[in-house]
Order: structure tokens, then C-alpha cells, then sequence
């Protein structure tokens, strides 16, 4: 990813949005259309990269890895890295992820009630 300048308008008017509106902090924090996807996917459980590239097959590779990095940047999953070859990566739901579900499922109903 590039590089942020920290000190910019638009990154403090980011902070100042994000910080003062609930609303706009679970939006940014849900952020792209992959993020909702696979925590979804988590929370049947533990996942491996495999698993989860699989079960959102419509994601890139890139993008993945980046929503992967990002959601454990943002504390809603945990990477365990098993010291074995060839490497094994398991992903799960922290609690903060795991909080998230009645609010997902809120969000399915009203696309299900209003996507038409």
C-alpha cells in the first residue's frame, strides 16, 4: 500500500470523522466490499487461506492478502503462523470480530428486504 501523509487534511478529517460518528467508524473499519465477505466466512470458525480464498472465490489474491492484513491491523481477526513446512496460516475471529456478527446480520436482512 502507499504510503499515508499522516499530516493531511484528508487524513484528519478521516481521524475526525471516525472518532466523533459510530456510524462512519463501522463503515470505514467494514471499509471495502471484501472485508463483511470474509468475516462472514469466519464466523463458522477457524480458516486457512486455502479455505478462505475458496470460499470467496470473486477476491483476488491481492486483495485477500491485503483485507487479511487490514482486518488483523484493525484487531477483528488473529493470524497464527504454525511453524511447519510447507507453512500453514490459520485465521480467526477476535472477540471484537466475533461482535460483529448481529450487526452482519442485521445488515443481511435489510439487503434482503430492499435489494431488489
Amino acid at each position: 500500500m502507499a504510503n499515508v501523509k499522516e499530516s493531511s487534511t484528508n487524513q484528519m478529517n478521516k481521524r475526525l470523522v471516525t472518532t466523533k460518528c459510530p456510524v462512519t467508524f463501522i463503515a470505514y473499519k467494514m471499509g471495502n466490499r471484501w472485508k463483511p465477505l470474509v468475516i462472514r466466512q469466519l464466523f463458522s470458525g477457524t480458516m486457512r487461506y486455502g479455505e478462505l480464498k475458496r470460499a470467496v472465490p470473486a477476491i483476488s489474491e491481492k486483495m485477500l492478502i491485503q483485507t487479511l492484513k487490514e482486518l488483523e491491523a484493525d484487531g477483528i481477526i488473529s493470524r497464527k503462523a504454525m511453524p511447519i513446512i510447507p507453512p500453514h496460516v490459520e485465521y480467526n475471529l477476535t472477540e471484537c470480530g466475533r461482535d460483529l456478527e448481529p450487526v452482519i446480520s442485521e445488515m443481511v436482512k435489510w439487503s434482503l428486504k430492499y435489494n431488489v
